[in-house]
């Protein structure tokens, strides 16, 4: 066996072992250690690799090291505990996907930080593995996204003629649930999951996370937009990167590879210029502005026509009469700096420059914003109800110079709060123990009772449910700071507060969309009603002003019977029969939710014919003299009471309830053993059941008829103060008894003291 050749030279072979390979035949030379020799120098260099050892061999670096090739037959535990990384994982070279359709990724982001316009905190990214095109849907809770990915593939399904075989995703619950693999099992879809915690196994969703979201940014840092505009953004830059990104094997863009046609982008305006919006809605006068200022804020998907902001009316709309103005900068905007940290914002999607975009965790925040473009902008907060639509991007069927983008309809707005996180505090661990602490995971059943933080007797809560009771508390607390903590007497004083402002915009939306009246011309022999707003602030059983709510209510005092009214009385709930209810949910062991009826009034018809006039500070410039002739009940009005109750009791009855013989405000409803009890305070509704899914049924049979907003379960409610235990359900009247104090200055006053006596016994 040959093992080197090499030439003579003045009468001697020289051979350079430096440049001889480590793996060649050669290092039979050299006497290799055995495997115990090996192990005990690897031990004395702390572990250090064998092929830093053999380099210091070879180069003859030190002394008193043997001239020996070190090696180990197997993997030093020891290392791989302490140096062990996580495994790479390589991008195919070929991809074996020949058509659309075959994989999807999918991966859900959020919450963020700041809500979007749409009260949305949640983003799902959909990417088709052989085009690589994206659909992005925006979402207010986890929980819609197995209805959303069941309409979506079925939609899409139906637009490619093409049958979806593969899923990929994370091992969230959101897409590893019941439902979803139901629909994926009866439809023959394979799916695939990432392994715990290697999101880089879902790195094509995972990395056009991060693409959208940079280019998010890029858009609001432009644009000067706040970042309540985050999703409008993420579904703009979606909608363009569809068009103009290349995919590189195949040297055309995901559009085309989906569709089989070239993109048209010669429509493509930049996030957030400036535009004027045609007024194609309103009664204009002769010398009345013809446009409205705003800002284009993305593409419509079912119609030729831009998406923007209108400044005037505060929404978001479709329009295709839009002049953008390209080259004009947008003015920086005032308000709260934390709204415009665009930083913070980023950093709640759970992504860093040095890694994939995710899923990442935080919080919400309520906003409130004013703006001074023009001295006449107001940015929305998003705690208002806007009336539009979320967007979300889907493919485009049509024309080339058609746009694409899919809406899904506003939901109910939900209140947002800041970020907090969550550190451990080990002050609650059991203490005496002496031994130097260790890394295993210890388990502590018991907890000395001295040690526990908060309430004792309150029931056991997990860390996402901490988290969010927090996040509340804080919420309420930031929140204040925005609400005004006065309440005006009149509308011209409301007028100066953004907050107050914001609320009469509130209710006025709420009689747009429950089509409360019409303005018309006042029939001959007819008189109208005047009207008054009504400010009040809400607040908590702490005292905490938590919302500004401002109620339009007409003069009934100057309805005439007979004429404006004709039967007024509606039942109302006792306290005696608050109490007993309670009584009944303790003695049976079940909790009592609370939910609230949005301008529940304006739900009852009136059949008499009845004017109001216009509301204080709104009226119509054009149309001074017209009124409203009413359609549905006003508060104020006599019968609206009345109106309200038939509306809601025909529908409960009609939904299988029956009413109670004696308290005619108390609806039941049994299923087999079970029972579900339903008290009615006007708009208040509280309810409990022996079942836990007959007062979930009950909650979505309300939200299908009706505006509601869950209050969760009661604890405060007619000025009783209700804590529920697990031991039974304790009400006290303290909050109510200081109102009645400080009504009639009685707060500061000391107690007798023959009643201290009496108070001791």
């Amino acid at each position: 066996m040959i093992l080197l050749r090499t030439p003579r030279k003045d009468n001697v072979y020289c051979v350079d072992m430096d440049n001889v390979d480590s793996d060649s035949s050669l290092n039979c030379l050299v006497s290799k250690a055995s495997v115990d020799e090996s192990s005990l120098w690897h031990k004395r260099m702390c572990h250090m690799n064998f092929k830093t050892m053999n380099k210091l061999v070879k180069n003859n670096l030190v002394r008193g090291l043997p001239s020996k090739v070190f090696s180990c037959a197997d993997h030093c535990v020891a290392c791989l505990k302490g140096k062990q990384h996580k495994t790479s994982h390589k991008t195919k070279e070929i991809n074996t996907i020949s058509s659309s359709l075959q994989l999807l990724h999918m991966d859900l982001f959020g919450p963020t930080n700041v809500m979007s316009i749409g009260k949305k905190s949640y983003c799902l990214v959909i990417v088709d593995d052989y085009s690589r095109f994206t659909w992005v849907y925006f979402l207010r809770t986890k929980d819609e996204t197995s209805g959303l990915i069941k309409s979506f593939i079925l939609r899409i399904e139906n637009q490619t003629n093409q049958r979806l075989k593969v899923i990929r995703s994370e091992n969230g619950t959101e897409f590893k649930n019941l439902d979803l693999n139901t629909f994926c099992e009866e439809k023959g879809i394979e799916r695939q999951y990432s392994a715990p915690r290697t999101p880089q196994q879902n790195g094509v969703a995972e990395r056009r996370n991060r693409t959208l979201i940079e280019a998010a940014r890029s858009l609001l840092a432009y644009s000067k937009l706040p970042i309540t505009f985050w999703a409008e953004a993420v579904n703009t830059a979606c909608y363009v990167q569809n068009r103009v990104l290349v995919v590189k094997p195949k040297n055309k863009t995901p559009y085309e590879l989906l569709t089989k046609r070239k993109p048209f982008i010669g429509f493509f305006k930049p996030f957030g210029c400036p535009c004027t919006i045609l007024n194609t809605k309103s009664h204009l006068g002769k010398f009345d502005s013809k446009a409205d200022d705003g800002f284009l804020v993305g593409y419509s998907s079912q119609s030729k026509a831009y998406r923007v902001f209108n400044s005037s009316s505060r929404i978001i709309e479709e329009s295709d009469n839009v002049i953008c103005n390209e080259n004009t900068p947008n003015p920086i905007v005032s308000g709260p700096q934390w709204l415009f940290d665009i930083d913070s914002l980023t950093n709640s999607f759970g992504f860093s420059s040095d890694d994939y975009a995710g899923s990442g965790s935080g919080g919400s925040g309520t906003t409130q914003v004013q703006d001074s473009i023009s001295q006449s902008v107001i940015f929305p907060i998003p705690t208002v109800d806007l009336c539009e639509k979320e967007p979300s991007t889907g493919p485009n069927q049509r024309e080339e110079e058609s746009i694409d983008e899919e809406n899904q309809e506003n939901q109910e707005p939900q209140v947002a709060a800041e970020s907090t996180s969550v550190e451990l505090n080990d002050s609650n661990l059991e203490v005496g123990l002496n031994e130097e602490p260790s890394h295993h995971t210890r388990i502590h059943k018991d907890h000395p009772p001295q040690l526990v933080i908060g309430d004792i007797s309150s029931p056991m809560m997990t860390r996402n449910q901490s988290r969010l009771q927090e996040m509340q508390e804080q919420h309420h607390t930031v929140l204040s700071c925005f609400l005004s903590q006065l309440e005006p007497k009149k509308a011209h004083d409301a007028m100066k507060e953004s907050s107050w402002i914001e609320a009469m915009h509130k209710e006025l939306l709420q009689f747009k969309l429950q089509d409360v009246w019409d303005l018309v011309d006042l029939s001959k022999g007819q008189r109208a009603i005047g009207t008054k707003w009504v400010f009040r602030n809400k607040r908590d059983e702490r005292g905490i002003v938590i919302r500004n709510k401002a109620r339009l209510v007409a003069q009934g005092y100057t309805q005439e019977e007979g004429i404006d009214y004709e039967e007024v009385f509606a039942p109302v709930a006792r306290i005696e029969a608050i109490r007993l209810f309670l009584a009944y949910a303790s003695y049976m062991k079940f909790k009592v939710y609370q939910m609230d009826v949005k301008s529940a009034f304006l739900y009852g018809s009136i059949e008499e014919e009845v004017y109001v006039c216009q509301p204080p500070g709104f009226e119509n410039p054009s149309y001074p003299d017209m009124v409203y002739k009413l359609k549905k009940a006003l508060y104020g009005l006599h019968q609206a009471p009345r109106a309200w109750y038939d509306t809601l009791s025909s529908y409960l009855l009609e939904n299988g309830f029956e009413r109670g013989v004696i308290d005619k405000t108390l609806f039941i409803k049994r299923k087999k053993k079970d029972i579900l009890l339903v008290q009615i305070n006007v708009d208040d509704i509280i309810f409990g059941s022996t079942r836990d899914n007959m007062y979930k049924e009950f909650e979505e049979l309300m939200h299908q008829r009706f505006k509601m907003s869950s209050m969760g379960e009661l604890t405060f409610f007619l000025g009783l103060q209700v804590q529920q235990k697990s031991d039974g359900i304790f009400i006290c009247q303290s909050k109510y008894v200081q109102d009645i104090l400080t009504k009639f200055g009685f707060s500061d006053s000391k107690l007798p003291a023959h009643l201290w006596r009496h108070t001791s016994r």
